[in-house]
């Protein structure tokens, strides 16, 4: 058997090992995951970065083809020019590239010599210079059109060349036009990300980048071959075409690459390994790469591994305490057993001792008192006159009588009298301890008692009257019997001190524990926090952004970034709650509630998308009232709804009610694909989904895992059945309410609905914010909506800035202001300031319930992060109507 120590150690080690492996298991998936989750978003930004590049050469590839068809250019081609008709062409080409600055147009014989330029006021001018070594140009003169990037012969600016190929009536060509596209002002505009933007040609030179380092470097060697092609066509002049030094170390699967740059003296490298994705652009030979640092996977990975080994020493203290309890009270009942086994042996031997000394004094009586000598008591018997009729040695030695003492016949008031001069009679009068003791023994009454001598000894009396008058005593030495009990009782009290000590050691760890969940509930709730700030700004900032653009594809786009955005917030937001979840911080508000106003809510809101996605939506008409939170309820009604939308593709979706005894199931049914039995149970685990979901509406694993935590919290049953082919069905099962208390219960408040932004107009508001970025965005926002924002700062410009009685009509306070600062406080200092007290819209990341109660009783709005553009008009055009209207009474 392993000693104690030799546990301790094992068990110590493998809590460490299983720790080690917890973290290393968790972080690894997040990793990977996050990996993957990266690597998808920065496909989708490469994406948009190529169809930026392909809509700026789009927007020129039509000049050229346009100039063709010009008759004057056709006749200047036919035969030589004056110095007059040449400037006169100059012009031309000057007017017809307009004032831009990013092209140069360009006319050329079939020699590839410049005839007129659009440049030709600049000492660069292309004009008199011969061009017919470029690629360009010679694609041009065999096929029609060409195209070439390449750095300008007399300019030495780089840039992108089209050629369109000049003909006349029967098809011969006379020359060409060609317009160069200085791509410049795109490099300038990938600086704004913090990523590695960068578009490379058929020979894997980098031409195009967002930082300078990066700029003709060569991702795969040359040949012998294309390094003669380069220096034929001079297409990067003298620029020195170095190698970029770089290490893959993995392969994505779809298509990304985890590389390290190494660095150099004119190549400072990024640090870490980076993300490295890679597309074609269509249209053109070239390739359009976007390097990614990696350190929002590293921090999400260090979280998971955090987590993982915290769940994994929670879960082992949580075995070991329930492992010591049982072992604990194993002890406990052994000890109970063998004390209840010493004392059943001692009880059964004293039975057989009075059974022998009846016996005996029975014998006695026949003059057979020998047989007395084998009991281990002492025993002594008298008659009906109290006089000794027999005895055993043990009785004397118990007692040290003198020999001339014991004789038949004598009383045993003799004997009580010899005991009382020794004191073993106790304190008090001797005579009435003798009459008391001979009392009782004229009375016959059985009795049985211990008694401790002055040495220690204690003796258990029993003592029986006889059929034919007389009484028989015997007393038993049991004070090894009483120490033995003495042990049993200390051990007992030693085994209990133990498991009182244990029970404080396991409480202890698993406080510590619980305060470990603690901690890490309130970083999740900090970190989505914090994370829901630059969201905000972003929200804000596409709102704006969309009535700024153009054409449908640009908008399409920002709706795209809205949408992801969204995507990210229902993310967080679904964190966030499991987070105040997990810490008990999640308000709970019970009372009786009408399901058929609720059900028809539903209906109308997933209707419409039902129908985008060729499905039916019905809710089944009830006058049912259930005892719930009516707010939690509809979160997992909405849930399993929105689970049916994404994972049906056809047929029909069924939202009713059963009634079940005193409770009310109400269950969705689908006609989707169904889930298997095995994991019937993991999908109400965190980030667990299918992969039969829309490919573009697959959700984040989240929806199901906090389905599941409010219906602990509310004490309401979810369930599933499903078969695979023929769908599934979702339930929540809800105790029945009453319904006059329904009844009872307010309608809600109707709120006001303008129609336009009429209040708004002329309006004044302050921002005040933490975050830079969303002062600027909800700045720019409300301006465009026609107010007047004199502020969007943080609370100490805000405070000074305010001076009496210029109180704006409406402020936007967030909450958390940084510097300990917290919102609600800065306002009474500006209110005090002011000497007015303006109305007020809480926007805050916070979701405490306790927060958004205490603005409803002081009258103010609140919203919250991230804010969506017509909610925050909505409310601000119904706070500024009430105020109005407060003012006219």
């Amino acid at each position: 058997m392993p000693t104690p120590r030799l546990r301790q150690f094992w068990t110590l080690l493998l809590l460490l090992a299983g720790t080690a492996a917890s973290m290393f298991v968790a972080g690894q998936w997040a990793w990977h995951r996050s990996l993957l989750d990266e690597s998808d978003s920065v496909q989708r930004q490469l994406a948009l970065y190529g169809q930026t590049l392909a809509q700026r050469i789009d927007r020129y590839r039509t000049l050229p083809e346009v100039l063709t068809l010009d008759a004057q250019l056709q006749d200047a081609l036919r035969r030589p020019l004056s110095p007059d008709e040449v400037a006169q062409l100059n012009r031309k080409l000057e007017q017809a590239n307009g004032a831009s600055q990013s092209s140069t147009l360009t006319l050329l014989n079939r020699d590839g010599l410049a005839v007129a330029a659009s440049n030709w006021r600049t000492a660069t001018s292309n004009v008199g210079v011969d061009y017919s070594f470029r690629p360009y140009v010679q694609q041009a003169l065999a096929q029609g059109r060409g195209s070439f990037y390449g750095i300008g012969v007399t300019t030495g600016e780089p840039g992108y060349f089209l050629s369109q190929a000049i003909r006349d009536d029967s098809g011969h060509i006379l020359g060409l036009v060609a317009i160069k596209i200085a791509l410049q002002e795109l490099e300038r505009e990938w600086l704004q990300t913090p990523d590695i933007v960068l578009a490379s040609d058929a020979h894997g030179v980098v031409f195009l980048a967002s930082q300078d380092a990066w700029r003709y470097r060569l991702l795969e060697p040359l040949d012998d071959e294309e390094r003669r092609e380069l220096n034929a066509t001079r297409q990067y002049s003298d620029q020195p075409l170095r190698p970029l030094d770089y290490r893959v170390d993995d392969h994505l699967d779809n298509g990304g690459r985890l590389m390290r740059v190494q660095p150099s003296a004119d190549m400072p490298a990024p640090p870490g390994r980076m993300l490295w994705l890679t597309q074609p652009l269509p249209g053109t030979p070239w390739q359009l790469h976007l390097v990614h640092t990696t350190h929002s996977s590293i921090a999400d990975s260090r979280w998971a591994a955090a987590a993982g080994g915290g769940g994994w020493l929670a879960l082992s203290l949580l075995v070991l305490f329930v492992r010591q309890r049982q072992r604990l009270a194993r002890l406990r009942q052994r000890s109970r057993q063998e004390l209840e086994t010493v004392l059943q042996q001692h009880a059964q031997e004293l039975r057989t001792a009075q059974d022998g000394i009846v016996q005996a004094a029975q014998q006695a009586d026949m003059g057979l008192s020998r047989s007395l000598e084998h009991l281990p008591q002492g025993v002594v018997i008298i008659d009906a006159d109290l006089k000794l009729v027999a005895w055993n040695s043990r009785y004397v030695q118990l007692f040290r009588y003198p020999a001339d003492l014991m004789q038949v016949g004598r009383p045993i008031e003799d004997l009580m009298r010899h005991n009382a001069r020794r004191g073993l009679l106790g304190p008090g009068p001797v005579e009435e301890a003798i009459e008391r003791r001979l009392a009782h023994l004229r009375s016959g009454t059985p009795h049985l008692h211990e008694s401790a001598k002055g040495d220690g000894t204690v003796l258990e009396i029993r003592g029986n009257p006889l059929p034919e008058g007389g009484f028989v005593t015997s007393y038993a030495d049991i004070t090894s019997y009483k120490n033995a009990a003495r042990e049993l009782r200390s051990l007992a009290d030693a085994l209990e001190q133990r498991v009182a000590d244990r029970t404080r050691d396991l409480d202890a760890a698993r406080r510590e524990a619980e305060q470990a969940n603690r901690s890490k509930t309130r970083f999740v709730a900090a970190a989505v926090h914090d994370l829901l700030q630059p969201l905000n700004a972003a929200r804000m900032f596409t709102s704006l952004l969309r009535s700024h653009l153009p054409s449908d594809a640009e908008r399409h786009a920002v709706d795209s970034i809205d949408g992801a955005l969204a995507a990210q917030d229902a993310i967080l937001n679904s964190l966030l709650d499991i987070s105040r979840m997990e810490s008990g911080q999640f308000d709970v508000h019970i009372h009786d509630v009408a399901l058929g106003p609720l059900l028809q809510v539903l209906g109308h809101n997933f209707g419409v998308l039902a129908e985008s996605q060729g499905l039916k939506l019905r809710c089944v008409p009830t006058r049912a009232v259930v005892r719930t939170d009516e707010n939690l309820l509809r979160r997992i009604l909405q849930n399993f709804v929105s689970n049916a939308i994404r994972y049906s593709r056809r047929g029909r979706i069924v939202v009713g009610c059963r009634r079940m005894g005193d409770h009310l199931r109400i269950e969705v049914h689908d006609q989707g694909p169904g889930i298997p039995e095995a994991l019937q149970r993991e999908i109400f685990e965190e980030f667990r989904r299918l992969d039969e979901g829309r490919a573009d509406d697959r959700g984040a694993g989240l929806g199901l895992a906090i389905v599941e935590r409010l219906g602990r919290l509310l004490g309401h049953e979810i369930g599933l059945r499903s078969q695979l082919g023929r769908g599934s069905v979702f339930w929540v099962c809800v105790p029945l309410g009453n319904p006059a208390a329904a009844q009872q219960a307010a309608p809600p408040a109707t709120t006001l609905q303008p129609s336009d932004d009429a209040p708004l107009q002329g309006s004044s508001a302050w921002v005040i914010d933490d975050d830079g970025p969303t002062c600027a965005a909800t700045q720019a926002l409300l301006q465009r909506w026609g107010c007047t924002v004199p502020l969007a700062a943080g609370a100490r410009e805000a405070l000074a800035a305010a001076q009496p009685g210029q109180a704006p009509q409406l402020v936007l306070l967030d909450v958390h202001l940084g510097a300990g600062l917290h919102g609600p406080e800065v306002f009474a200092q500006l209110c005090q300031r002011w000497g007015q007290t303006p109305a007020v819209i809480l926007v805050t990341a916070e979701r405490d319930a306790t927060l958004r109660r205490q603005a409803a009783e002081r009258g103010w709005g609140f919203l919250a992060k991230p804010v969506r553009s017509p909610a925050l008009r909505a409310l601000m055009s119904q706070t500024l109507l009430r105020l109005g209207e407060s003012n006219r009474k």
